[in-house]
């Protein structure tokens, strides 16, 4: 027998498939380990592991939704849909994780839409008016607010064709429209033609010719006003040899003036005449006063000797005249 410590060519040859082997387990094994890593921390990531309470919000047809989209505040995910589940009154019970960290957002008094656009998929959003109510609790079951904005796509589609029926109605030949592009057509016509616009507006071409006559006459009316204006000008401002009528008054008022002058020096003179016959007044009225003065003193020396002569005749009774006579 061979000795099993004894190298042979058959244990030289297994030696390296041995030792692929152990390769090739170790690198599948680092394989799973990558793998299961990556697959711990996109859980992570994806907040598999953090902490969640449960919100249920109910609606009448969950299309569009699908488990792990994201519900949002402000345009932020803070929670994703676990379970979409069919309730027995044949409502739909759409279940959200919502992370302990962001539930705060959420209050009693907040609402939640669930929202299908025309363009994109659904959404799922809360709105929270008044952050001072009391925070939800954990699960809490709210209606969600439904929208689907292809839905009003009919409506719009009706709305439209109703509008080109119109439009092809307004259109028509036969139309109000197309009777009054008539009318405009006609009207255009009769202001090309020889009456114009003065046609259009009188009616008829009788009524247009006597509105011209009119027009001719008054402007012969205003010819002979510009005469006769013309004549009253040269007949005023004067014109040529003929002086005017402005001239003349002209020259009769300076001549007034000359006569006012005149007066006004003969008033001057006056006035001294005047002043001369008040201070001539004057001196009268006082020689007026001292006369009187004298003729009361004169009376009294008169009155003094006729009492003197008749003490005399009293005493000397003498036949003889004793009246004094004044000069």
């Amino acid at each position: 027998m061979n000795d099993p410590r004894t190298p042979t060519p058959d244990g030289e040859l297994l030696r390296p498939v041995a030792h692929l082997r152990a390769k090739a387990a170790a690198l599948l094994l680092f394989t799973l380990l990558l793998v299961a890593g990556s697959v711990l921390y996109l859980l992570y990531a994806r907040g598999a592991f953090e902490p969640t309470q449960r919100l249920v919000l109910t609606a009448d047809d969950s299309e569009g939704v699908a488990v792990g989209m994201d519900m949002t505040f402000s345009g932020f995910p803070i929670g994703r849909v676990r379970r979409i589940e069919l309730a027995g009154d044949g409502n739909v019970r759409i279940l959200v994780d919502v992370a302990r960290r962001d539930a705060h957002w959420l209050r009693q008094s907040s609402v939640f839409t669930l929202v299908r656009g025309i363009v994109g998929g659904t959404t799922i959003k809360a709105y929270s008016g008044i952050l001072t109510d009391p925070p939800l609790e954990d699960g809490a079951e709210r209606p969600v607010l439904r929208g689907d904005a292809t839905a009003e796509i009919p409506q719009l589609m009706s709305n439209a064709r109703q509008l080109l029926e119109n439009l092809n109605a307004l259109t028509a030949s036969d139309s109000a429209l197309g009777g009054a592009v008539g009318n405009v057509r006609a009207l255009t016509e009769r202001l090309n033609a020889p009456g114009g616009a003065l046609g259009v507006l009188m009616g008829n071409e009788q009524d247009a010719k006597k509105i011209v006559t009119t027009l001719e006459r008054t402007n012969q009316l205003l010819a002979r006003i510009d005469g006769m204006a013309a004549k009253a000008d040269r007949q005023v401002f004067g014109a040529g040899a003929d002086p005017g009528l402005v001239p003349e008054v002209r020259a009769a008022v300076v001549q007034l003036h000359a006569l006012l002058a005149d007066a006004r020096q003969s008033l001057t003179k006056v006035d001294a005449v005047l002043a001369e016959a008040q201070a001539v007044g004057a001196n009268a009225r006082e020689a007026t006063t001292d006369l009187g003065l004298l003729r009361a003193e004169v009376e009294a020396s008169l009155r003094k000797v006729e009492g003197l002569v008749n003490e005399v005749n009293r005493k000397w009774p003498f036949a003889r005249d004793t009246e004094l006579k004044l000069p």
